[in-house]
C-alpha cells in the first residue's frame, strides 16, 4: 500500500493518547515504589513486589497484538478499539491504587493497571507503522517521544507541585499521603482524555484485501499460531536489537523500583522509617515517627520531581530529532549508541555527587537515553519486518523489554548490586553499567535498511 506522508498535526493526533499512557507509567514509575515504602515494604522487597509490570506486558502485548491485528471495525478501526478499553480500565486504577490499605491490595492494583496500560500501549506502537511510510517511520516514533517526555515531566512532578500548593505530605503509618492520591486522580482524567482525543481525531486504513483479511480472521488456531510463527521466524535484526533491548530495560526497571529507596537514603539523608523501631503508644515515639515519615514522603516527592527531568531531556532530545528527521536522514544505531552510553555515565555518577542539585544533570543524561529507547530501536525494527504482522511483532518485541524486567524483579537486580555492597545506591550503579553495555551491544546492528531508512528510488 501506498501511504501519503502526514503532516506533523497528523502525527501528534495520532500520538496524543501517548500523553495519558505516560501520565500512567510515570506515576508508576516515580511513585510505586513509595506507595510500597509507605505500607511496610523493605527495600529489598520492593523489584519482587514490581514484577507484576514485566509480567503483564509479557503476556497481554502478544495477545493484543495478535488480536489488533484481526480486527477491523468501519467506524473505530483496527487499533483503536484497544486504546479506549485500556484507557477506561488504566483510568481507574490509577485512582484506586494510592488508596491501598494494605500491601498486597496495592500489588494487586499494580497488575491490573500495568495490564490495562499494556492494552491502550501496544496497539500505538503498531499505528505509527500503519499509517506512516517508510521514510516518515523515525519521524512519527520521534514524535512519540516528544509526547511520553511531556508526560513523564508533569506528571513526575505532580506530587512536588500539589504540595507546594498545599495538599498534605503527612499520613498515619501505612496511609499514602493526600498529595499522592490526588496526583494519580488527576493522572486517571489525564489518561482517558487524551486517549480519546485520538480515537477521535484520527481514522486507519482498512486492509488492503478485504475478503483475504476477512478469511484469516476466520482460520481457527489463529492466536497461537501466529505467536508460534513468528517466533520462530523472527528476524536477524529484531534478535539483535532484543540484546540491546535486553541491558537497556533491565537499567530502567533498576531505577523505576529503586530510585525512590536509594535517592531518599544516600542523596536525601531520609531514609524511609521501619515501623517496627517505633512505638507508637509512646506519644514521643509517634511524633518521631511522624516526624521521619514526613521527611521521607517530601524526599519522595523531590525523588520524583528530579526523575521528571529525564522526561524534560528526553522531550528536548526528541523535539531535536523531529526537527532534523523530518527533513534529512540519521544513522539510528550511532544516536542510539551514544545516547545510552550517556544515559549510563548519569546513573553511576549519582552515587558521586555532593548534592542533590547535582541529580538535575543525571537524570539529563539519562532522558538523552530514555528518549532514544522510545524512538530508534523501534524505527529500526520496523523498517525490517513484514508490515502486514506489525502488531503481532511489536508485541512481541515487547518480550525483549520484559524479560530483563522479570530477570532483574526475581533477584537479579538485588543480586548484581549485593555484589557492591548493601548500600541501595549501588542499584544506580548497576543501571549506569547495564546501559553502557546496551549502548555498545549497537555494533552487532548491521541491516542498512534499520540504520538508515533507503527508498529504492534514490
Amino acid at each position: 500500500m501506498n501511504k501519503r506522508k502526514l503532516s506533523f498535526w497528523e502525527i501528534w493526533n495520532m500520538s496524543f493518547g501517548f500523553l495519558g499512557i505516560q501520565f500512567g507509567f510515570a506515576l508508576q514509575g516515580g511513585f510505586m515504589s513509595r506507595i510500597f515504602q509507605t505500607l511496610g515494604a523493605g527495600k529489598e522487597d520492593i523489584p519482587f513486589l514490581w514484577i507484576a509490570a514485566p509480567l503483564t506486558g509479557l503476556l497481554v502485548q502478544p495477545i493484543i497484538g495478535v488480536l489488533s491485528d484481526h480486527t477491523w471495525s468501519p467506524k473505530w478501526g483496527r487499533r483503536r478499539p484497544y486504546f479506549l478499553i485500556g484507557a477506561i480500565l488504566s483510568s481507574l486504577a490509577l485512582f484506586l491504587v494510592p488508596h491501598s490499605s494494605a500491601l498486597w491490595i496495592a500489588a494487586g492494583f499494580l497488575w491490573i493497571l500495568d495490564a490495562s496500560i499494556n492494552i491502550s500501549m501496544e496497539p500505538f506502537r503498531a499505528l505509527v507503522a500503519d499509517k506512516l511510510p517508510d521514510s516518515q517511520r523515525s519521524y512519527g516514533f520521534v514524535v512519540q517521544t516528544l509526547i511520553i517526555g511531556v508526560g513523564t515531566w508533569v506528571a513526575s512532578k505532580l506530587p512536588l507541585l500539589l504540595s507546594e500548593l498545599g495538599v498534605s505530605d503527612t499520613a498515619a503509618s501505612g496511609v499514602v499521603p493526600m498529595s499522592v492520591k490526588v496526583a494519580f486522580a488527576i493522572g486517571a482524567g489525564v489518561f482517558l482524555m487524551s486517549i480519546l482525543y485520538t480515537v477521535f481525531t484520527t481514522s486507519e486504513y482498512p486492509p488492503e484485501d478485504m475478503e483475504a483479511f476477512e478469511q484469516e480472521r476466520k482460520k481457527k488456531n489463529r492466536f497461537l499460531t501466529d505467536i508460534r510463527e513468528n517466533v520462530g521466524s523472527m528476524p536477524t535484526t529484531m534478535k539483535k536489537l532484543g540484546v540491546v533491548q535486553f541491558f537497556s530495560w533491565f537499567a530502567f526497571f533498576t531505577m523505576w523500583s529503586l530510585a525512590n529507596p536509594a535517592l531518599t537514603e544516600h542523596v536525601f539523608n531520609t531514609p524511609a522509617p521501619v515501623l517496627s523501631e517505633y512505638n507508637m503508644d509512646i506519644p514521643e515515639q509517634a511524633a518521631r515517627f511522624e516526624e521521619v515519615n514526613t521527611a521521607f514522603q517530601e524526599s519522595s516527592n523531590l525523588v520524583g520531581s528530579y526523575m521528571g527531568t529525564y522526561g524534560l531531556s528526553s522531550m528536548a532530545f526528541a523535539l531535536l530529532l523531529v526537527l532534523y528527521t523530518s527533513k534529512r536522514k540519521i544513522n539510528r544505531k550511532y544516536v542510539h549508541m551514544v545516547s545510552l552510553i550517556l544515559g549510563g555515565f548519569g546513573f553511576i555518577m549519582m552515587k558521586y555527587i555532593p548534592s542533590h542539585e547535582y541529580l538535575t544533570l543525571s537524570f539529563i543524561l539519562i532522558g538523552l537515553s530514555w528518549g532514544s529507547i522510545l524512538s530508534m530501536p523501534y524505527a529500526m525494527l520496523s523498517s525490517s519486518v513484514n508490515p502486514k504482522k506489525m502488531g503481532v511483532i511489536m508485541g512481541l518485541f515487547n518480550m525483549f523489554i520484559v524479560i530483563p524486567q522479570i530477570v532483574a524483579s526475581l533477584g537479579g537486580v538485588n543480586f548484581v548490586s549485593g555484589l557492591l555492597g548493601e548500600e541501595a545506591i549501588n542499584a544506580m550503579t548497576v543501571a549506569g553499567i547495564s546501559l553502557i553495555i546496551a549502548g555498545l551491544c549497537n555494533f552487532l546492528i548491521t541491516n542498512k535498511n534499520a540504520i538508515t531508512y533507503h527508498s529504492e528510488t534514490e
